[in-house]
């Protein structure tokens, strides 16, 4: 299994987990965890996700989330897990 982190930031408004999804079922992306809340009109989610049913390159994929992020005004981050595992190490 390959898990990557999806972090997902910015105003709230209509459809931001529905557009992030429909990418992710699109491209063959399982969602593993999901958490999100709304702090006095801000967005914020965190995703685990399984990217090995992906045929697509990390990269490809963290770019077309982020420009996805960008259409409907919220910051997408894509991290691997051993990165971000790697990152967050006290």
């Amino acid at each position: 299994m390959k898990r990557t982190i999806i972090t997902v930031v910015g105003k709230d408004t209509v459809g931001i987990i529905a557009r992030v999804c429909t990418y992710l079922a699109d491209n063959g992306i399982n969602i593993l965890d999901i958490s999100q809340t709304i702090v006095q009109g801000y967005f914020n989610m965190m995703m685990i996700v399984d990217t090995s049913g992906m045929s697509k390159q990390f990269g490809d994929m963290a770019d077309e989330l982020s420009a996805v992020g960008e259409s409907i005004g919220v910051s997408i981050k894509c991290q691997k897990e051993e990165i971000f595992d790697k990152m967050h190490r006290i």
